[in-house]
């Protein structure tokens, strides 16, 4: 049974589309970082929503850069201005990468942090779950922060990575740290990170304040221990942070426990906006480096076929080769194919968001298939009359019609969806909705942070006590899959605000209005290279061009070879167009190419020269065919099983047809007259192949050394190499070089093994 996401019932097996009625709903206001007055066209009734808080996220790579402190730098005055002039509140979000730089490097940065200049900005370093634990000179950028928001797994510290530091920097990052930029973070718990030899206590003290005893906890040193005992402090309880000698590395869970270094915890950074109160869209990051964005258009129109996945995934690589750093999905679409939709969604949706922008826009509708692709974009702009979702599988029967597909194919798509969630921070319960109608979801708020999202019963189940259950999501009632317009979309969380047309699109993405936007649609020349592309057309085109090659053998016309080359020369411009090949695996051809004609013509026999060919020209199509050198995945293995399948059987099937059809060859019309009749008794005129001519060679094994200095007549044209007739016998031998006509008088000169050379004899 054939399986398919929504389309016309009248279209084959593999395809689905569902149809909804519009609904209009107008369109908002673009958002507060944008300029004020409403776009041309837009609802100015509707009530403003109020200004939220505004936040920037810098990625810190290291080493640290001059890019990165000019980053941050630029991020930290915009905030700075936008606290003093709007009086909001406002946030720079760091998140800080593993790797090494070099104390100046982070020193600059940390200035900056700590610089009063920014008082309003409130940082916020973001150390995510790693494979390795934040240490060096780049862990200071986090102590230099207010606040530090860790993964409960994720380890930092480790400052001299297991030495300690040079007085002078061990100074300068402790009195940064005095200054109490973060509550929870002292410096004897900086001391702790700077050198191994030093030992950290939590202890809790009785002290008078205000004339009343209070219980306090301070995280202390060894030596600030000792002054607490000499100053007959009480000290209650006593617990060991780090041993003298071991390296301080905490995790973000201990650090939670014992109330230090860290605000929270957060499973990752999407739940930084449910934190501190900002809009999600701020988890962007500014990948134009405060420059006009480099824009281009992908327009994905009607239904979703392998053929369109490749003209996308082409297109898309096409714009990450030009440095294009805003990807705009123009898409229009009833649905399509599963796989092809998921495939153009996972490679949206994989594009590295640090360098690629990308914007789905829906001007009208993106149903079941066209819905997938736009949830694999970062952002997604619906306009108020267009329609997004219903994503249900459906599968065709015998007699036509269709009928919704197994429960196996739906917790698969359901898998799909749930994974386009992760990637890109949505509700997984929404968009599992769209495919399972009999999904209901509700309306959560997180009893701590209060921060607001949907869930599923399960979901509910699996994290009591975290969430609080609310009213349903009218539109997921039993029986109906979530299809929702533009406004209704944002309000779920899962687009951002509507927009009417692309001039409005451009101005909320930061595009300016003079600004052309290159677009590209998909065309009959994507269409051809897409079909060029399929397996059995490939085979068609290796198999055609290898017979090619085989007649041209036979005729040594010239006319052949054009065809074999141009069967090839078809190969490679649909995988050049298509995105698999390049000119290194063009020139390997031709290298390889080249090496078996001097093999053949220059260097007579088979060997280096011809191996060396050979392989180069396998390898060139294979490396054609494909975007890796090496297969690392399941899919990656199957994709070199298929290219290396088509490739052989193709030699196969030439190979048949040439054992046992070669006595047909000279019967196909058109080639009678450029095939050399086969000589008769009394005619020994030359011929192509003696296997067609009814004779025989007697090159079988070694040659008769004898045969040195025996004259004898060429039987065929030697090129260099070709027949001749010694002592009555058909001989395979070859010219020293010349190239000599049929019927010229030759002479033996050397044997060596099965090869005979020869020479014109005067």
């Amino acid at each position: 049974m054939k399986l398919s996401l929504r389309i016309p019932l009248l279209l084959t097996a593999c395809l689905i589309s569902v149809a909804v009625n519009p609904i209009t709903v107008p369109a908002q206001d673009p958002p507060d970082s944008q300029p004020e007055e409403p776009a041309e066209g837009k609802d100015n009734n509707r009530a403003e929503r109020p200004a939220g808080p505004v936040a920037r996220y810098v990625t810190i790579t290291q080493p640290v850069s001059e890019t990165v402190f000019t980053s941050v730098r630029n991020s930290l005055v915009k905030l700075q201005n936008i606290a003093e002039q709007e009086d909001r509140e406002v946030f720079l979000i760091l998140e800080i990468e593993r790797g090494t730089s070099m104390f100046g490097q982070v020193q600059d940065i940390a200035k900056e942090l700590t610089s009063f200049n920014y008082s309003n900005v409130r940082t916020i370093a973001w150390i995510p779950d790693g494979d390795r634990p934040l240490a060096g000179y780049g862990a200071i950028l986090a102590l230099a922060c207010r606040e530090i928001v860790m993964h409960p797994d994720a380890e930092f510290g480790d400052i001299g990575r297991g030495k300690s530091l040079d007085p002078d920097e061990k100074r300068l990052i402790i009195n940064m740290v005095d200054k109490h930029y973060n509550s929870k973070v002292a410096g004897s718990l900086a001391a702790g990170f700077l050198d191994p030899a030093e030992t950290v206590r939590r202890v809790k003290v009785e002290v008078q304040e205000n004339g009343k005893v209070i219980t306090d906890v301070r995280i202390v040193t060894a030596d600030e221990h000792e002054e607490l005992r000499n100053d007959n402090v009480p000290i209650l309880d006593v617990e060991s942070i780090k041993d003298e000698g071991d390296p301080f590395l905490i995790s973000g869970e201990r650090a939670r426990n014992l109330d230090i270094l860290i605000k929270r915890t957060a499973n990752d950074r999407s739940e930084l906006p449910d934190i501190y109160k900002f809009d999600r869209k701020y988890l962007r990051e500014d990948v134009t480096g405060g420059a006009a964005p480099v824009a281009r258009l992908i327009k994905v129109e009607g239904t979703v076929s392998a053929f369109m996945q490749e003209y996308v995934e082409r297109e898309i690589r096409r714009a990450v080769a030009a440095d294009v750093n805003l990807i705009i999905f123009e898409i229009d679409s009833p649905g399509g194919e599963l796989f092809a939709s998921k495939a153009i969604a996972d490679a949206i949706a994989d594009l590295d968001p640090k360098k690629q922008r990308t914007v789905a826009w829906v001007p009208e509708m993106a149903i079941s298939g066209g819905a997938m692709i736009a949830l694999g974009c970062d952002e997604i702009f619906v306009a108020p009359n267009a329609n997004i979702g219903d994503i249900i599988p459906l599968s065709m029967r015998e007699d036509g019609w269709a009928e919704h597909a197994p429960e196996k194919i739906l917790s698969m798509l359901r898998e799909m969806l749930n994974e386009l969630a992760e990637k890109k921070g949505r509700p997984p319960a929404l968009l599992e909705s769209m495919a399972d109608q009999d999904l209901v979801v509700y309306q959560v708020t997180h009893i701590e942070t209060l921060a607001r999202s949907y869930m599923s019963e399960q979901e509910l189940e699996a994290e009591a006590g975290i969430w609080a259950k609310g009213p349903v999501v009218p539109e997921t009632r039993e029986g109906v899959a979530l299809t929702i317009n533009g406004e209704r979309a944002y309000e779920l969380g899962l687009a951002e605000e509507p927009v009417n047309d692309f001039k409005e699109l451009k101005q909320r993405t930061g595009i300016p209005v003079r600004q052309i936007v290159p677009a590209s649609k998909q065309t009959w020349v994507d269409t051809m290279v897409a079909v060029l592309k399929h397996p059995a057309a490939t085979f068609l085109l290796f198999l055609i061009g290898l017979i090619c090659i085989y007649l041209e053998v036979y005729t040594m016309t010239g006319f052949f070879g054009i065809g074999a080359a141009l069967c090839f020369s078809i190969f490679f411009w649909s995988r050049f167009l298509g995105g698999t090949a390049g000119w290194l695996e063009v020139i390997l051809f031709f290298f390889g190419v080249g090496l078996i004609l001097l093999e053949i013509f220059i260097v007579p026999g088979f060997g280096v020269f011809g191996i060396t060919g050979g392989l180069s020209v396998v390898f060139s199509i294979i490396l054609a065919s494909q975007t890796f050198v090496i297969p690392r995945t399941s899919e990656q293995v199957g994709e070199l099983t298929r290219t290396m399948g088509t490739l052989c059987g193709a030699v196969v099937s030439v190979l048949f047809l040439a054992v046992f059809a070669g006595n047909f060859v000279r019967r196909i019309p058109g080639l009678r007259n450029l095939i050399l009749a086969p000589p008769t008794d009394d005619d020994a005129g030359p011929v192509l192949d003696p296997a067609i001519a009814g004779g025989r060679t007697t090159q079988i094994g070694e040659q008769d050394p004898t045969l040195v200095s025996k004259h004898g007549v060429a039987f065929s044209m030697l090129r260099p190499a070709g027949r001749a007739r010694i002592d009555g016998k058909l001989i395979d031998v070859v010219s020293e070089g010349e190239f000599l006509e049929a019927g010229t008088a030759i002479e033996v000169t050397e044997v060596s093994g099965n090869k005979v050379v020869v020479r014109a004899t005067s």
